[in-house]
Order: C-alpha cells, then structure tokens, then sequence
C-alpha cells in the first residue's frame, strides 16, 4: 500500500480564505494495479485563485480540492506510461492519484524542450493560455495601441504583459507592491507600472493614457478598479474578463457605481472567458509560448511554496498578494 495524502474542504469558503476551510487526510492505495492502471506520485501541484470559485460551485465539503499536478509514475501495467513517465493531471490536492483510464483522467503534456517541467503549472500551462488566447483572441491588440493590465505581477497577467509587447502596444500595469512594479517595468519590459495602493487609478490613466486612450483591458481584479479603468477607455476598446479577485473574498454584493454607462457609452466589447473553451487548440498556443520564452522575449517568475503541508498556506498567500509571477507547490 501507499500512503496518499489529500487536502479536503473542510468547510465552504466565506469571506476570507482561513486554515479552518482545509483538512488534510490520508488514504491507502493499493500498490496492486489492474491491466491499464498506474500509480502516480505528484511533482508539482499548482494554487490558483480560479480554485476558490471551484470549491464555491463544484465542491463538497469533505471533497479533494480541486487542481491540477505534475506527476511521475511509480507503478504501471500500461504500456503507454511506463514507471518514470511525467504527466499532467487534475487529480486535486493529493500526493498520490491512482489512474484507472489513463485516456481520460490524463490531461496532454506540452512539448517543453529544455524548460523546467514546472512551466506547465505556469507559462507553458492553464495560466500561458489563458494569456495567449485570452488576451489576443478577445483584445485583438494592434502594433500601437494601449493596453492596461491588471493583475500585472500576477501568473497570467505577467503573461499578458509581454505579449502586449510582442505585439507592439504600449502597456500599463497595476500591482500592489513597489518591488513587482519595478519587476515588470524594469525586467519585462511594460512602459508605464502602477502600484494600485498608492497611485489612484485615476491618476494614473490620466498621466500614461491621456484623454481616454486605453484601447484594451485585461482585468484579472474586477471590482472598483476596473469600473474606473472602463471610463479611460477608447470608442469601441475591448475587455477581456480574466478573473475578479478583489471580490473574491466578499460576503456582500458589493455596492457603487455600475460600469454599464461607460460600456455603453463608449460602445465598448466586454466579454469574460474561461480556458478551457480553447483546449482544442492549445498545442498552438503552447508552441507560440516556448518559442517566445527561447528568444527571450517572455520571462517568467515563480513562488515556488517547499512541502505538501504547506499548500493551504500558499493558496491563502494568492489573496494576499504575497507571490509574483506563478504560484507552484514543489514536493
């Protein structure tokens, strides 16, 4: 038998995010497989804020927490995943997952060259395609236009970033520290980064994007911010609706002024995605972001948390703003 270790939803996510929402459990997995089965031990797990609205729709108390890993297998009896076989699954917070059809419950791996296998919980994952599509499919940004992002420092909106300068924009961040404005000013290359908790939006649209210049908006935050955000923007500029995380933790509707007059009046394109809609085409995807990261034009950070334990700790860190870049659970 081998031990598993399983983090659960102890209670249901209200308000802010505490240790008491986990409980961590251990299982037995029988080391004896069927013909077709493997037994999987995890490599990298990865925390995202999109796990929190999971739980919220998906998720029973009692249940795995939902995500996906990177694993090596210690067992096998199939022939396509010998022992040592890498693959990508979302098996949840578990040490140990055993596959019973592997064609379903196992996800496609990207080609990673040389990369850390790490990347495919990050730029070479979920988080770089629902940059790559998220952005370039709902904002079509043209060479020259102004691209706002926030959430900038972020996994995906790092990510976005880059891209933008890819593709020839001007880009402005928003991040809630001084030391990750200067990381994507000075090292990714953005023209203009804000730090949310000091420079009104306002004032800060004011002085990079004079007389409502924004042409795009990938908002990774939601709430006050990014109705401010929508009354700086262009005739006919589009949003794309990445995540919502400073309302992640409320346990009010929130109250204020509506963005729906400045969609309207700035006959604005205002359309929220989740990243699976492109799963047919991510190999695309996956392919433009390794050959961007092997040229150097898209670089990555991550917050790399040591030990299974303390997952719950690092997922709790995301609403606080502790890491830069991508969050990854190292075993």
């Amino acid at each position: 038998m081998v031990l598993c270790k399983k983090w659960t939803l102890a209670k249901p996510f209200i308000g802010k995010v505490t240790p008491d929402n986990f409980k961590l459990v251990k299982e037995d997995i029988p080391e004896k497989l069927n013909d077709g089965e493997l037994l999987c031990e995890a490599v990298y797990l990865t925390v995202d804020p999109y796990m929190r609205f999971e739980a919220e729709t998906g998720n029973a108390v009692g249940n795995t927490l939902f995500g996906e890993q990177i694993a090596k297998v210690i067992v096998s009896k199939n022939a396509k995943y010998p022992v040592g076989s890498i693959v990508r699954l979302r098996a949840g917070w578990r040490t140990h997952t055993l596959v019973k059809d592997a064609e379903k419950e196992i996800s496609r791996s990207a080609e990673m060259g040389d990369l850390p296998l790490s990347l495919m919980m990050g730029a070479m994952g979920m988080p770089g395609m629902a940059a790559y599509f998220g952005f370039l499919e709902l904002c079509q940004p043209k060479a020259g236009e102004t691209v706002v992002v926030s959430g900038a420092a972020g996994a995906v909106g790092s990510l976005v970033g880059q891209i933008a300068k890819i593709k020839g924009c001007k880009v402005i961040g928003f991040a809630g520290t001084e030391e990750k404005c200067k990381w994507i000013k000075e090292e990714l290359g953005f023209d203009f980064a804000y730090n949310y908790k000091k420079t009104d939006v306002d004032t800060a649209l004011k002085e990079a994007a004079p007389d409502n210049s924004v042409d795009c908006y990938f908002d990774n935050v939601g709430g006050m911010f990014t109705v401010k955000v929508l009354t700086h923007m262009k005739t006919f500029g589009r949003v794309s609706i990445c995540g919502s995380i400073s309302n992640y933790n409320d346990t009010s509707v929130p109250t204020g002024p509506l963005p729906f007059f400045s969609i309207m009046k700035s006959q604005l394109r205002v359309e929220g995605f989740l990243v699976l809609r492109w799963y047919s085409r991510w190999e695309e995807g996956e392919t433009a972001m390794l050959q961007w990261i092997k040229e150097g034009k898209i670089k990555y950070k991550e917050h790399v948390t040591e030990g299974f334990e303390k997952m719950p700790d690092a997922f709790m860190g995301l609403f606080e703003g502790r890491n830069t870049g991508k969050a990854i659970i190292k075993m």
